[in-house]
């Protein structure tokens, strides 16, 4: 019997950057009248070798059950922590998974997930036995800002920061998700660097602890993550433009 393959979407958190104006957190924010959060975990759902999806929220989250009512394969669980790494880091105990089963942990901020992006990172990771993450190559130019020599404010008030150098773009990859390990390998990460603050995303867990270098596998632009005001305008700019499903 093949090991299970089990969903974490980590929804503790409360969005402060998307410029919503108290109320419910982004991964809430209706979009064509669906919550976010449902969209990502129906994204997931898409592909039938996912035997279960486990939705980490905050203690008391009022808002989950609603959301993702009637949705097969899914749990939402009260497990949330105080940052990303710590969220993932509860729900992989409470769902006490056996190490050598497969994790994919995907933001509930990318309701876009195409389902042949999901099925290539399964695929992927599963032939090769080995852990990995959808991402993008870098396309645009990368300018790296020098620290604190910005020539201060302009005339609207907003800072401005002066370019240090100009980065080489070969080889860099932006970071998506789902992101796909062993539940042991991953547990052990996260337990590993739970005080290091370059812990963004379980890969750079994986890659701090001294794991196998994750591969990157290619992501999709539809799977970009929302966080801005205007991210979310795009999005539903796209799904009006998207055929109504029969």
């Amino acid at each position: 019997m093949n090991p299970p393959l089990i969903a974490i979407v980590p929804a503790a958190g409360i969005g402060a950057r998307a410029g919503l104006a108290g109320g419910a957190p982004k991964q809430y924010r209706a979009l064509q009248g669906e919550p976010m959060l449902r969209r990502a975990v129906r994204a997931l759902l898409a592909d039938p070798r996912i035997d279960q999806v486990r939705v980490a929220v905050a203690a008391e989250d009022p808002w989950v059950a609603q959301a993702l009512a009637g949705l097969p394969r899914t749990v939402w669980r009260p497990c949330g922590g105080p940052t990303r790494a710590a969220t993932v880091g509860a729900a992989l105990r409470d769902a006490g998974l056996a190490p050598d089963a497969w994790v994919l942990v995907h933001d509930a901020a990318r309701p876009g997930l195409p389902a042949q992006a999901l099925a290539r990172l399964i695929d992927t990771c599963l032939r090769q036995g080995r852990g990995g993450l959808l991402a993008l190559p870098v396309a645009d130019t990368v300018k790296q800002a020098a620290p604190a020599s910005g020539p201060g404010a302009d005339d609207a008030g907003s800072q401005l920061d002066a370019i240090a150098r100009t980065l080489p773009r070969d080889h860099l990859w932006l970071a998506q998700t789902p992101q796909m390990f062993r539940a042991g390998d991953l547990g052990a990460a996260l337990d590993a660097c739970a005080a290091d603050p370059r812990v963004t995303d379980e890969a750079s867990a994986v890659e701090l602890s001294g794991g196998r270098p994750p591969l990157l596998v290619p992501g999709s632009r539809q799977n970009d993550k929302l966080t801005w005001p205007e991210d979310f305008e795009w999005f539903e700019s796209w799904l009006r433009g998207q055929p109504e499903a029969s």
